[in-house]
């Protein structure tokens, strides 16, 4: 358990050694490291009802409630099916215009050889559009330092998730659990405002807040509890994790320039100076398998735990109910058995070895009924972002030294990515 909180990564690649099924002890049950896509693809698709969220999403009821992340069976089931309307296709698609805008006004602002923190820069700019897009409210600074802060601490928190004293240590009023308790107020109030101000205007827009206001079941619609739930799952988790997925672009952009140079040349080509737009995503082939790349280098969710409720066997291992499963992107993405030179960063590659990769090989977005909601929102704001600012900017590396993982509930750069914004 120490090292799992140390370095959950390194523990993580050693453990691999021992095979696809690693059973470890763990205070209070069995843990079971599943590292083959066969297997993944048994628990998150083809024994799916045999399991319910782990630990950490547990855990993350504490702030987000009973949400689409956090919820189970047929609760779940009827709130993924009042929100997937608002994901269609046509209607991402819409938001694509308002994604490059913010991109636009976030590219005026810097100055060639200015050193800036992209972690930051990155979370304010996908803010912003998760704020537009799908509240239809601007995220001022005010709110944006509030909902970025709140993040930060409550990652902190969060590497307590699996202390055997976790569920003592929420009830006590230690110097963790206030500053805890400030932050969820905090959030509270930014998503109490939102939702007022939507009621306030009839909540009659398109914006995925006052459809969430509007939306109804057989007659029953969500509880202003609900839709906070909801809302602040989200907002929350429809920013920071392409926030995340941008920064390490960048980064590993810096430190391959010839994948750089084939990004600067397509964008160069096919948008001759002006910002892109939906239109442009067919004649975008590199640029977005620059986005494929580096989430399957840098995972933002980088490990997927779940509950077993039902007995289950991975390869004639019983895996008995009350048992964790955890599944690791990062290993499954860095693994030579599906990708050829796995540390590599090397765009085209999703042009050649497609056809040869099992399907859960690669799961930056999880998989089965309990896929991410929000993975082509997500996939549209990667590479409208990354399009608008590369065709104008890149960034250099202020140093040699590779920027520390901190492999929280995502896979951040501990302190954040200081890097020099270069013109041009």
């Amino acid at each position: 358990m120490r090292a799992f909180r140390k370095e959950p990564l390194g523990l993580l690649e050693r453990l691999t050694a021992y095979g696809d099924v690693v059973r470890i002890d763990v205070p209070g049950s069995a843990a079971f490291l599943l590292n083959h896509p066969d297997l993944v693809h048994e628990v998150l698709v083809a024994d799916h009802r045999s399991f319910h969220k782990g630990p950490t999403i547990q855990a993350a009821k504490l702030l987000l409630g009973e949400s689409l992340l956090t919820s189970e069976d047929e609760t779940h089931r009827r709130q993924r099916r009042l929100i997937q309307p608002m994901f269609h296709h046509e209607r991402i698609a819409s938001y694509a215009a308002s994604m490059v805008r913010f991109a636009e006004r976030a590219a005026d602002r810097w100055r060639d050889g200015e050193e800036v923190d992209l972690q930051a820069e990155m979370a304010a700019l996908t803010l912003a559009v998760v704020g537009d897009t799908l509240f239809g409210t601007d995220v001022d600074e005010r709110r944006s330092a509030t909902v970025r802060r709140a993040l930060t601490d409550t990652l902190g928190m969060f590497d307590r998730v699996y202390s055997p004293l976790f569920r003592l240590l929420v009830r006590l009023p230690s110097p963790t659990m206030r500053r805890y308790r400030r932050v969820e107020s905090d959030l509270n109030r930014v998503i109490a405002e939102m939702i007022a101000e939507r009621r306030e205007a009839g909540a009659t827009g398109d914006d995925l807040l006052s459809l969430l206001l509007r939306a109804r079941e057989d007659g029953a619609g969500m509880s202003d509890e609900q839709v906070r739930d909801e809302a602040l799952t989200l907002f929350l988790a429809g920013h920071e994790t392409t926030a995340i997925a941008l920064t390490w672009t960048w980064w590993l952009l810096s430190w391959n320039p010839e994948a750089e140079a084939r990004l600067h040349a397509e964008l160069d080509a096919t948008l001759s100076g002006r910002a892109p737009s939906i239109e442009d995503l067919p004649n975008l082939p590199y640029t977005q398998a620059v986005v494929s790349e580096s989430i399957r280098l840098r995972p933002p969710a980088w490990a997927i735990g779940r509950t077993a409720v039902a007995d289950h066997r991975a390869n004639d291992v019983l895996i008995g109910a009350g048992s964790i499963v955890v599944v690791s992107p990062w290993l499954l993405h860095h693994d030579p058995r599906w990708w050829p030179e796995p540390e590599v960063f090397r765009p085209e590659r999703w042009f050649t070895d497609a056809t040869e990769r099992p399907r859960y090989a690669f799961i930056p977005f999880g998989g089965g009924p309990r896929v991410c909601i929000g993975e082509p929102f997500a996939r549209l704001e990667a590479t409208m972002l990354l399009a608008s600012i590369a065709r104008r900017w890149r960034f250099a590396s202020g140093s040699d030294r590779v920027p520390e993982i901190q492999a929280a509930i995502t896979l951040r750069p501990r302190g954040g990515l200081p890097m020099v914004a270069v013109r041009r």
